[in-house]
């Protein structure tokens, strides 16, 4: 299992490196991620919040049931579920419709939650765990969490993209993860 970083961590500001090759290190690494997200219980988990600054994360919304996802592969509407797990190396995408206000939390920030504004469809273009390119159209959760990831390989955070509102109030709990995080940083 891997440690994840909370909110004060310098890494979780880091832009990630692009990944050249996948290495048996990049697959290890692939995997302990999953399983540390698994074991968190998170639906995401982007390479800066295990401590690396990489072009790199993994998504599985399988558990997630009252929040439905779309998928398209090659214009064919697909079962998201069965293209779960997955891991993206260098993605990118491209945004389609107005933002949308939804629910958002973060392993790094332990029991903060938000609505955050994001596009509601995506196009998203990566290489997976096997260097094979995918290319899918995505929409609902999965698109929402692919952007939430990609978010930290940029060094962005959701509390960055919270209301001014949203941050006040969560003002208190995110001080104390991020003055938490630094006195264990100091030892």
């Amino acid at each position: 299992m891997l440690t994840i970083v909370k909110y004060g961590d310098p890494v979780l500001r880091e832009k990630g490196a692009r990944i050249e090759k996948i290495t048996p290190e990049i697959k290890t690494l692939i995997q302990e991620m999953f399983a540390t997200m698994k074991a968190a219980r998170g639906v995401g988990l982007a390479a800066q919040q295990v401590g690396k600054a990489l072009q790199l994360c993994v998504i599985d919304i399988r558990e997630v049931t009252d929040r439905p996802s779309t998928l398209e592969l090659d214009g064919k509407e697909s079962d998201p579920n069965a293209f779960m797990p997955i891991a993206l190396i260098n993605p990118k995408f491209t945004t389609e419709g107005e933002p949308v206000a939804g629910p958002e939390g973060c392993l790094s920030f332990p029991e903060i939650y938000a609505d955050i504004a994001r596009p509601p469809q995506i196009d998203v273009t990566a290489t997976n765990e096997k260097g094979e390119t995918v290319r899918f159209k995505c929409g609902g959760l999965l698109a929402r969490a692919i952007q939430h990831e990609y978010d930290h390989l940029q060094g962005i955070l959701f509390i960055d993209r919270m209301s001014l509102d949203d941050k006040a109030e969560h003002k208190p709990e995110i001080d104390a993860i991020q003055a938490a995080t630094k006195a264990k940083l100091k030892k």
